[in-house]
Formats: structure tokens, sequence, C-alpha cells
């Protein structure tokens, strides 16, 4: 179990560093180890616009391909207003702002007072 765990942790730091790397902007990552069957972590993140969230998208999904050696599901990077990436353990959504402001996942996740850490 700690060895999943340990890929779980890894997964999440090198999704958030390609996120930073790609300049996003409002990175929020909620632990879900407990509250979610799907996965162990969530991260919300925007981009500028649709080429920016299509873009880093793309970069991320071939990151992880080469570094982890699988490949992630992945919806909406076409459209560019929200992309899902699915890794297994790590789950992330980019959108554009006013899209991630309309669906205001966070708010489904974090309870009042929130345990998310925002970077």
């Amino acid at each position: 179990m700690a060895h999943s765990q340990s890929i779980s942790d890894k997964l999440l730091e090198r999704i958030l560093s390609s996120l930073s790397d790609d300049k996003a902007e409002d990175v929020v990552q909620i632990n879900l180890q407990g509250k979610s069957s799907v996965a162990d972590h969530m991260v919300i993140a925007s981009g500028r616009s649709t080429r920016q969230v299509s873009a880093m998208a793309e970069k991320l999904t071939d990151r992880i391909k080469q570094e982890f050696g699988f490949t992630s599901k992945v919806e909406g990077k076409d459209a560019g207003d929200w992309v899902l990436i699915d890794t297994g353990d790590v789950i992330v959504h980019i959108f554009r702002p006013e899209v991630r402001e309309f669906y205001q996942l966070e708010k489904m996740w974090l309870p009042q007072g929130g345990n998310a850490s925002a970077n």
C-alpha cells in the first residue's frame, strides 16, 4: 500500500510542477483520501485562454506518459474551456477562469473553511 501512495504523491508533485511550468493560475490541490474512491487527489487550475488550457493539458499528459509510462484519460481538450485529465490517482481540472467560476468545483469538495492548499 505504501508503494502506491508514493506513486500517487510523485504523480501529484509532477502535475503541480508541470502546471507551474506552464504558468497555470489559481492552482488548488484537494486531498480526496477517505472522501472519494475515484482518486487520491484533485487539482484545479486555470489558464487564461482556450489555447493555454489545451496546451497545458497536452504538455501535462505528455510529461506523465514519458515519466510514468501510462496514458491519462482526457476530456475536453479540443474545446479548451474545461479539460479533465484522469491519471487514476489524481484528477486534474484545467479551466478558463469564467468556466471555473461558473462550475465552482472547489466548493463541492471543500468543507467550509477549506483544507485545500493553494500554490
